[in-house]
């Protein structure tokens, strides 16, 4: 079971907050006559590159994060394709993350520029846990009800007594969802979600527990069958997170995280296969590391070293997650191609990611 003592011996309550939506709310707000159509953050049809966010009315038509843009138009042909203004969502940010350290304290661990994990101080004796999750709730409304207020965006809360839990539970209602899972029915709140909603079941992972015909998270709480031989030594974690059991405390350091790769050439070269096959060795390196520590990144960067050593980097930013070796490849292709970084030949091409989510306190320094 779930240690129940949290920062000062109480219960632990752990919200999860995940904006909605964020970029293309802000343009939305930003400009009232974007509301209501399909906003697309990200490089127009007509040229290479990628979805960096969606709003909802354009998720409708299929539109999602690290798609091609030239697919995205295809898909929805009303899509308002805007550049996206990182400076603009980080200063929001600032702003989001501020309100909610104000309503609930300063144990946030801040993921992205629209998520966080937060323990806020819940007051008072509780005769269970599932009570302490209760009063945790009215906490959650008024940050929702103050972002509402302020910003003028949405947010989804979820709220649970770990990270896991708590994350799972703000995917489960958006937008402006609030959903709150209670200690007593996690196991049955698990049950019928796909075993790739679990914390680091990535897709090899799910590929390998497919095999062993365990496809629903309660398939994994219900077999008795060694786990290793799909899984290797994380069996043993696997099956707590599949019975809801998450120990992984707040990460409240502000560390800079990433995963890169690079190849220099023996010869400088301008060369496309080569330099794409470089870039397609690099994207699934850097997936497999992604996938291994269940994390995933929402920057992905290229750079490019020219003979005379001067060297460029160009980077793109996006709502939603990445970890795939096909999105990081894409969008790595879509970088070199928008920015015409191939002008000359290369002593060095590199792929890189960062803004990774949800790391645990034993990723804080990865082996690269």
């Amino acid at each position: 079971m779930n240690p129940p003592a949290g920062p000062e011996g109480s219960y632990r309550v752990v919200l999860h907050l995940d904006m909605d939506a964020f970029y293309a709310s802000v343009e939305q707000r930003d400009n009232p006559k974007l509301r209501g159509k399909p906003v697309i953050v990200g490089s127009p049809p007509s040229q290479r590159g990628v979805v960096c966010a969606a709003s909802y009315e354009a998720r409708k038509f299929g539109v999602r994060s690290a798609m091609p843009s030239a697919t995205a138009g295809r898909l929805c042909p009303s899509g308002v394709f805007l550049r996206p203004r990182m400076d603009a969502y980080r200063e929001e940010s600032r702003h989001i993350m501020s309100l909610v350290r104000d309503l609930a304290g300063d144990r946030i661990q801040q993921v992205s520029v629209d998520e966080a994990y937060v323990e806020p101080p819940i007051e008072g004796r509780f005769s269970s846990h599932d009570h302490a999750l209760q009063a945790a709730e009215p906490l959650a409304r008024r940050i929702q009800a103050s972002i509402a207020e302020q910003r003028g965006l949405t947010a989804t809360v979820g709220i649970a007594s770990n990270k896991l839990l708590a994350k799972l539970a703000s995917d489960f209602q958006k937008p402006r969802g609030l959903t709150l899972v209670l200690e007593s029915g996690k196991e049955a709140f698990l049950r019928p979600l796909p075993v790739r909603a679990l914390h680091g079941v990535g897709p090899a992972t799910e590929g390998h527990l497919h095999r062993a015909n365990l496809r629903t998270v309660g398939d994994i709480q219900d077999t008795q069958m060694d786990l290793r031989p799909y899984v290797g030594s994380w069996a043993e974690e696997l099956k707590r997170f599949a019975h809801g059991q998450d120990h992984r405390p707040l990460d409240l350091g502000d560390e800079i995280k990433s995963i890169s790769s690079e190849t220099t050439f023996l010869q400088d070269t301008d060369d496309r296969p080569r330099l794409r096959a470089a870039l397609r060795e690099q994207a699934a390196e850097i997936s497999a590391k992604l996938a291994r520590y269940g994390i995933k990144a929402r920057t992905v960067q290229v750079k490019v070293r020219y003979t005379n050593f001067t060297t460029l980097t160009r980077q793109c930013s996006m709502e939603d997650t990445v970890q795939s070796a096909s999105d990081i490849y894409r969008i790595g292709c879509s970088l070199l191609g928008r920015h015409q970084l191939v002008k000359s030949p290369l002593r060095l091409i590199g792929l890189g990611v960062s803004g990774l989510t949800d790391p645990t306190q034993e990723q804080l320094i990865l082996p690269l």
